[in-house]
Parts: C-alpha cells; structure tokens; sequence
C-alpha cells in the first residue's frame, strides 16, 4: 500500500508538471524522469517547469521570425526536433564524449550538461562563447605561472616559526571556492559510487571538482565553460541573465569592480530607481521601449534593437568583440588579445605577459589599432543610442587618458619595485622569486590589481565620481606609490646602517 501511495504521489506530481507544459509534447523519457525527480527535487522541476524549455519544442522556436529566434541552430535532430526540451534532452546528449556518462534506471545520462551539448540547439552562441576570454578562463589562471604564484599568496596555508611566515601547500577545495569559483574548476569522473537512496541502492558518478559553474569551468566531455554561470539552470532564463546581480557574482572586486562602479554610477541609479518596469523578456530587447539605462548585457552581449526594429547591436556571446581594451587581471591595462587562449603568450622578458614590464603591449598579441576601432564603434553604437555623439567621443577620450595616466602609474611603482630587487631587499624576478610574496611586492599589486582597476572601471563605466577617487581609486594609488618609496628609503637605511656597524 505504501509503495501504491508514493506511486500516486508521484504521477499527481508528474500531471502538475505535464499540464504547465501543454504546449509541446514532453518525451517518454522525461516522463520516466520526472516520475522521480518531481518527488525528489521539487525544487528542480518547478524551476524547469517555469522555463521556456518545459513550453516549446525547438521546433516551435525555429519558426519565429529571425530578430525573435532564441535558438540558432540550423537543424535539429528528428528525435529532438517535436518534444519539449526536458531533462532526457539535455542529460543524455553524447554519451559517448561525456566521461561522466551512466547507467540510470535503464538510461545512459550524464552529470554534467556542457555548452557543447547546449549547441545542439545554440549551435552560434556556443561557437561564440569558445573564442571568448571567459571560457578560457580556467587555463588562463592556473596554466600561467605568474597567476598561480599569486594564488598560492592568496589561499596556501601559512606557518608561522622562528620569526620565519612560511607559504605552505596549497587546498584545493580551498582552490575550488575561491579564484575556481569564477574562473572554473576542472570536473573529472573519478568513478563510481553506491549510495542508498528511497529506490534502494544506486551508483552515482563520483566527480573531483564538482559542483562548480565557473566561466571557464573544464567538463567531463573536454568542453570549456559553463553556460549555467550566466543562465542559471533549470529554468536557464534570459531575463536572469541580462540583470546586474548576475554578472556581479565574479565581478564585484576589488580586483575586477564593475558591479560596485554600476551600482554607483547613473546607469546604475536609473536601473535601481526604475528598473522594476524594464522588461528583461523580450528578444530582440529594443531600447527605449523595454528598457531605459543599460545593464551588462545591453553593452556587452544582447540584440539591441530600435523602436522600428533596426538592429543597434547584434547578440554575441563573445563578450569582448565589444571591447577594445583589457582593463583588467594584468598590471597594465592593453589592447585587447586577439585569442581567448593566453598560454603561448610571453614578453621579452620571458614573463607569460602581453605586455613588458615598462607597460609596452607585445604587439604580436594584441589587437591592431584598426581591430581597436571596429570594437569601439561596435559599443559607442549602443551609448549612442541614448547619448549624443560628442557625448559619446568625449567618454572615450576620458577612458584613453584613465588608461594612459593609471599605466604610468602602475610604471613608476614597477620602478621602484625593480630597485628593490636590484638591491636584493626582496626576492622578487632577478632572484627567480614569487612576486607577490613580500612586503613592497604586495604594496606594487595592489596599486594595479585593485586602485588602477578601479579607477579604470570607474571612467569605462561612467562611474567616475567619488569611486574612481577616494573609495577605491586615486587617491589609494598615490598612497601605496609613496608607501612603497618608504620601502625603498627604508631599505636603504638598513643597509647603510648595517654597513656602518661592520666599520664600527
């Protein structure tokens, strides 16, 4: 009798979810699947439930009208083509590339749903996303030496004896929470594992690195990145996905502060006073009508269009074709890398970095002045939209000379820096020493890691204001510039104190 009522308990749960999708065919598989997982993971199919997925069949979607299409993809395969996207449809897709592939209740289905199994349908979007900086973004951080000194100052375990700080190993779910939180982890299957469960006892994929949705994160069947960081799954929303809070999950700061400087910039003083009436649903998304202040999307990925339909941008999912310079992550701001892969990348110097230490770009690396130009007039487009062109020139000009005045910053603290290390108070490059782990080496990180990222941040943004200057910018600049001379004077005076000892 009890296995009768947990049955009935299931298939009301299942004719719930079969009802809110009346408008496609749902498959026998998802059937079989929700027969389970709506009494499991309630939370889970209401959130599928309440998407665009659960309604339509791609089908349906490949007749809209071109500017109103959400999929890309030119065919779908027949058994895919007239069922609702469900659970089957997305976790069962090349099993034979997913390591992370199993056995379940009579099904081959896989953990882990990657961006190569979302072009089935987004063939354009996922095309795109692989030549972006993002889904790089796990090798970007962890292949490059530099980086990985940097975090082991950051997450390593300190020791503390004989007045000796000792870096210690490093944690890698201490790795997993933290820089791989954003950039991404890399998911491996490490086998198979039997837990006990209401259906009796089952084998589940055991899987290192696992739960992640970092940008760049590496998936069991080799693809790079995750869709879910910007859609979050099951209901995979649009509307999530062009909102400030999303992007403000990784880019918070102090190290990449563009939440922080939307939040206090006008566009972010429009969209928190008014954008509760912003219609976030809509494609293509047309300005003036659905929305009124930009958030990310609206510079950085969405089709924008005008009232009368004409295409102001066109959707991209590689985000930085928008974009002319990198800001951010690097000691010196640059023009943007022509590749999203930044591991055969090396200055003069041997250093694994688009630029030399005097702040010079590797012209080999980067974009041309004419790429330059292309990405700039495809964003002044957008702030045109709303601003007059000397408007829109004049902001540019400021972000030139923000870039130009926190570079040399960043330069004169790197020459300080290097007399430091020339006077083998800190062992820093010549002595082939980690970069970051001493004194006046952290004080020099800091001015281009946080200050000249902020105050970078704040002139793209038109954020300006006080953030750029006193909360986050200039003034700490200068401050840590001096601070880090002190070192040097400091130094010094030890040494000639030091050297007037041994005449005593």
């Amino acid at each position: 009798m009890k296995l009768l009522a947990f049955i009935s308990a299931l298939m009301a749960g299942l004719l719930t979810s079969t009802t809110s999708s009346a408008e496609s065919n749902l498959s026998a598989e998802t059937e079989d699947c929700l027969m389970c997982h709506t009494e499991l993971h309630p939370g889970l199919v209401a959130s599928w439930q309440n998407s665009r997925h659960s309604r339509s069949a791609p089908e349906q979607a490949m007749e809209k009208p071109e500017l109103q299409r959400r999929i890309s993809s030119e065919t779908i395969a027949e058994s895919l083509l007239n069922v609702a996207v469900g659970c089957y449809e997305c976790h069962s897709l090349r099993p034979d590339e997913h390591k992370d592939s199993f056995e379940h209740n009579g099904y081959r289905i896989n953990v882990v749903v990657s961006p190569a199994d979302c072009a089935t349908c987004h063939a354009v979007e996922a095309d795109q996303y692989s030549r972006n900086l993002m889904s790089h973004a796990h090798g970007n951080l962890v292949d490059n030496p530099l980086y990985r000194d940097l975090i082991s100052v950051v997450n390593n375990h300190y020791t503390y004896a004989d007045n000796q700080l000792t870096i210690g190993e490093g944690n890698r779910l201490t790795d997993y929470e933290s820089c791989l939180y954003c950039h991404g982890t890399r998911v491996e299957m490490k086998g198979l594992v039997s837990r006990d469960t209401d259906f009796g006892e089952m084998k589940f994929p055991d899987l290192e690195g696992w739960p992640n949705q970092g940008v760049g994160r590496i998936n069991p069947d080799g693809s790079k990145g995750a869709c879910t960081s910007c859609h979050p799954r099951h209901d995979f929303a649009i509307e999530t996905a062009r909102q400030p809070y999303t992007c403000s999950e990784c880019h918070k700061g102090p190290d990449v502060p563009a939440y922080k400087v939307y939040q206090v910039s006008k566009h972010g003083n429009v969209f928190n006073s008014t954008g509760s009436a912003f219609d976030f649903s809509t494609v293509p998304w047309t300005i003036g009508r659905d929305f009124s202040a930009p958030t990310c999307a609206t510079c950085h990925t969405s089709l924008i269009v005008s009232e009368d339909e004409s295409v102001i941008a066109e959707r991209t999912h590689q985000f930085n074709d928008r974009l002319s310079w990198r800001l951010f992550g690097v000691p010196y701001a640059h023009p943007h890398p022509r590749k999203a892969d930044l591991s055969d990348i090396v200055n003069t110097k041997g250093l694994p970095l688009a630029v030399e230490l005097n702040g010079e770009p590797v012209a080999d690396y980067v974009l041309t002045k004419e790429q330059m130009q292309e990405n700039n007039d495809r964003m002044k487009s957008i702030c045109r939209s709303c601003h007059s062109t000397p408007w829109v020139d004049n902001h540019f000009e400021r972000l030139d000379n923000t870039i130009k005045t926190t570079n040399n910053n960043t330069y004169e603290a790197t020459k300080i820096l290097l007399d430091i290390w020339a006077g083998d108070f800190e062992h820093g490059l010549p002595q082939g020493g980690n970069i970051f782990d001493e004194e006046a080496e952290r004080l020099w990180t800091s001015i281009w890691l946080f200050y000249a990222n902020s105050t970078r941040f704040a002139s793209a943004m038109a954020g300006g204001g006080d953030y750029g200057v006193f909360a986050k910018g200039r003034f700490q600049t200068a401050e840590q510039i001096n601070r880090l001379l002190e070192r040097l004077k400091l130094y010094h005076a030890l040494q000639n104190k030091n050297t007037d000892s041994g005449k005593d």
